[in-house]
């Protein structure tokens, strides 16, 4: 495997890439710096230029302007040095319908090098961590896609590279599957690898991704922790549901007062909806209702989701791209 230098803090840079397809540009200008040793997702509308970018950084697709590194490489001059640190997973099944799970293991293990009794193990291994020692010997026509998936992304980890690209990793996984393939990306990071993921779900990129960014029509429009970019669009807000509807004026009076912020009132329900600049304040907001006999029923602080971030930025909301070229090199 090529080595890379300890001090070479970022695992992906590009540098305003460009991919164009006949009058179309596909990416125009996109800009990524992923440290070493994260989880970087990359979000964005059907066909916002997300695989289109995965595919230029993995050396599937030269770029038309602009440049990326890898761990430093350049992924148009030294792409075989590239290709040693990478592992990549499309969208769609790149195993063999006519071999069983433990045989499309064990060849991609001797394809990656190890010896024969080297592969066995590591094929064991990997159907046992992906919940397919059962139907190990099985073949592939009676698996279900998510079955195919699961083998699919163990295959991708027989030689857990430094950089792992992964394509809508959990497309199709039902939601136990899904958490598995989240521990087993988590337990990845742990141990030094970095992950780059595109997903259409924005709670698994919540949940994985230590950076976001959000593409669309080809550039990036927004780049941050998953905090920072909910906070982008506004604070959190402050849900109370009074015991005593009777009570909603004084308590909006009580609450727009202490906040500094007009509190809004829907009387059907009983509620009252503030902006809250700072949850820390939030008790002692509680005594002073107390203090004035307001008895509350309940009490919610909600922060903007990832979903209202991805709306508000893009206009669009985020789906499956269909019909997207596969990731994985012939």
């Amino acid at each position: 495997m090529t080595p890379f230098s300890p001090a070479t803090a970022l695992a992906v840079e590009a540098d305003g890439l460009v991919k164009v397809f006949g009058e179309q540009r596909a990416v125009d200008g996109v800009h990524l710096a992923v440290p070493r040793g994260s989880v970087y997702g990359v979000l964005g509308p059907n066909g916002a230029g997300k695989t289109t970018t995965i595919r230029m950084l993995a050396t599937l697709l030269r770029p038309d302007a602009g440049s990326g590194r890898i761990f430093g490489h350049d992924v148009v001059t030294e792409p075989t040095a590239v290709r040693s640190l990478i592992g990549v997973t499309g969208q769609y099944a790149s195993v063999d319908e006519d071999l069983t799970a433990a045989e499309n293991l064990f060849i991609f293990s001797r394809l990656h090098g190890l010896s024969r009794i080297d592969a066995r193990r590591r094929a064991a291994e990997l159907l046992e961590e992906f919940d397919l020692t059962e139907a190990a010997n099985k073949p592939l026509r009676n698996f279900s896609g998510g079955m195919r998936r699961r083998l699919d992304l163990a295959a991708s980890l027989i030689a857990t590279p430094p950089l792992l690209f992964l394509d809508e990793p959990t497309t199709g996984l039902d939601p136990r599957t899904r958490a598995q393939v989240w521990e087993t990306i988590r337990r990845l990071v742990r141990a030094g690898t970095t992950v780059l993921l595109t997903t259409q779900y924005l709670d698994e990129a919540d949940q994985l991704a230590d950076r976001i960014a959000v593409i669309d029509r080809g550039k990036v429009i927004a780049d941050g922790t998953a905090d920072e970019l909910k906070a982008s669009i506004g604070g959190s807000s402050l849900h109370l549901a009074l015991a005593d509807r009777g009570q909603l004026t004084e308590a909006r009076r009580i609450v727009s007062d202490f906040l500094g912020v007009a509190a809004q009132i829907t009387p059907e329900a009983g509620r009252l909806t503030a902006p809250l600049p700072d949850a820390g304040i939030t008790t002692d907001l509680l005594i002073r209702l107390r203090e004035r006999s307001i008895e509350i029923e309940e009490i919610t602080v909600h922060k903007p989701s990832l979903d209202e971030v991805f709306l508000t930025i893009t206009g669009h909301q985020a789906e499956d791209d269909t019909n997207k070229p596969d990731l994985i090199p012939a």
